[in-house]
């Protein structure tokens, strides 16, 4: 009968530190050392602990290592898992913390069944979440030089008349703009310049993104997403980066939750206490769906620059899609008359959103492209 090894790996950008926990509950637990973080001297430990009749499982946090270790294991043929570290147990009261001791808890709690493990994807699917990753970060440096443009200006008395600020109205109401001091001159269009470099970058990435998707084994789900009300092929794109196949998920709830949507609760006895959202997960995707949950403040109905991608999916996607505009406008109405606040509201239909992206997860299938 196999014997099950098991090791806890604590990896660094030089060195992994090495504890193995030996199968059963009396089983002995030692600290290995550490070795360096080469795929050689990796491939040397495997080599060294998979001994007569051993099968080794192993597991490292996921970080920023990334999964190139899980690869190199799994094509060895043993195990790994890939860890959340915010899922890991924790002792309130422990205030050691070392390299060694992380990897000796790693071992026991791999053995014990008490870690999670993340989903890993493939190495095109990694590569498109670092392609919309980028997007994300330029949309956030966007962000912040439009701020700092912003408060430069009102800094300085000049406040733009118009409605729709970073139109071509605004830009050319900005270029006729002139200081006395020449410094004043050149921060304005220095912030003016980070705005528009940025406005460049999102747009290149846009186009990066659309060229890959067809090759993207995610396309098909993409394109049945496109569907719902406010969800752009970056929107989708960006769930399904994250997400991979929507069918590992066997409720929407599952769903709302790996993306932090769900009530916070702290409960004991007959006192039951709930919060704002939990907000674990990826945030970017939050922003994403409540940007698209805004549009259901309007009443149900298929806009002309939405028809192609409405049309463009099956019966049952149109038929969950049309479901999901009705469900979530009247939800819109209903809690805004409620005096909701307008962000708790816009909350809620990102939630249910969701749900009904989950819906079409299960009907569509991605390829195996």
């Amino acid at each position: 009968m196999s014997h099950v090894r098991f090791i806890g790996l604590d990896v660094h950008k030089k060195k992994i530190a090495v504890a193995i926990a030996e199968e059963g509950r009396d089983g002995e637990v030692l600290s290995y050392g550490s070795i360096d973080n080469t795929p050689a001297a990796l491939a040397k430990l495997l080599q060294k602990l998979n001994k007569d009749d051993t099968s080794l499982h192993l597991c490292y946090e996921a970080g920023c290592c990334g999964y190139g270790i899980y690869r190199q294991i799994v094509n060895a043929g043993h195990l790994c898992d890939v860890i959340a570290p915010s899922l890991i147990p924790r002792a309130t009261g422990d205030r050691v913390k070392t390299d060694r001791r992380d990897a000796v808890m790693l071992a026991k709690l791999l053995r014990a069944g008490e870690l999670t493990p993340v989903w890993v994807p493939d190495p095109t699917h990694e590569a498109m979440r670092d392609l919309i990753r980028s997007r994300g970060a330029a949309t956030a440096q966007r962000q912040v030089a439009r701020q700092q443009l912003q408060s430069f200006l009102l800094r300085h008395g000049r406040i733009y008349p118009g409605i729709k600020t970073w139109g071509p109205v605004f830009y050319r109401w900005l270029g006729d703009q002139k200081f006395e001091m020449p410094a004043h001159q050149a921060v304005m269009q220095d912030y003016a310049n980070a705005v528009l470099d940025a406005d460049d970058r999102i747009k290149e990435r846009d186009k990066q993104i659309a060229t890959l998707i067809p090759q993207w084994s995610m396309h098909p789900l993409i394109e049945a997403l496109c569907t719902m009300r406010g969800v752009s092929t970056i929107i989708a794109a960006s769930v399904l980066a994250s997400t991979g196949d929507l069918t590992r998920f066997e409720t929407p709830r599952q769903l709302m939750a790996y993306f932090g949507l769900v009530p916070s609760e702290r409960s004991s006895g007959g006192t039951v206490r709930r919060g704002g959202i939990t907000k674990t997960g990826n945030s970017e995707v939050r922003r994403v769906l409540t940007q698209a949950a805004w549009c259901y403040r309007f009443p149900a109905r298929v806009p002309r620059r939405r028809a192609d991608a409405f049309c463009a999916g099956s019966p049952a996607v149109r038929q969950i899609a049309w479901k999901g505009q009705l469900r979530l406008t009247k939800r819109y109405r209903e809690l805004a008359a409620k005096g909701k606040p307008i962000q708790v509201v816009v909350t809620a239909i990102a939630r249910e959103l969701l749900a009904f992206m989950w819906a079409i997860g299960q009907a569509v299938t991605p390829t195996n492209a």
